[in-house]
């Protein structure tokens, strides 16, 4: 297996949600276990995901778990999630469904270097830039 750097994210509760809700954005096959999967019974737990990743067809992937308790959870403006491409449908589709329960920061449209770039905040708190450039000749 080649390596990769993928990005991981942490939620305090809501990593199934927002693991399915990327699922239904970028597709692909998504697997969950959860702490109970594990072997912790308990009921704070046992439904909380311990380790989520989902692979895309086009070979995007993105893991996620949720904080045990005692584990702080600090949102904030230290990750950032890009996608760029020169597949203008498929990075608008995934704008489009990222910015639509969340809110734009920089709208998507044409800039200086060229290329249609936006950033948006998605439903969960993770900041998305996306970069659409021009195809090669």
């Amino acid at each position: 297996m080649q390596t990769r750097l993928n990005p991981y994210l942490n939620f305090a509760g809501t990593a199934r949600d927002a693991l399915e809700f990327y699922h239904r954005v970028f597709g692909g096959e998504l697997t969950v276990n959860t702490f109970g999967d594990f072997g912790n019974p308990g009921p704070e737990l046992s439904d909380q995901i311990m380790h989520g990743q989902l692979e895309s067809p086009n070979g995007l992937t993105l893991m996620a778990s949720d904080l045990p308790p005692g584990v702080p959870h600090q949102p904030g403006t230290n990750i950032t999630i890009s996608l760029s491409g020169d597949d203008h449908d498929e990075l608008v589709g995934y704008w489009e469904q990222l910015s639509a329960s969340g809110s734009v920061t920089i709208p998507l449209e044409k800039q200086m270097w060229g290329a249609e770039f936006g950033q948006c905040v998605d439903a969960y708190g993770i900041a998305w830039l996306v970069n659409i450039s021009q195809p090669e000749s």
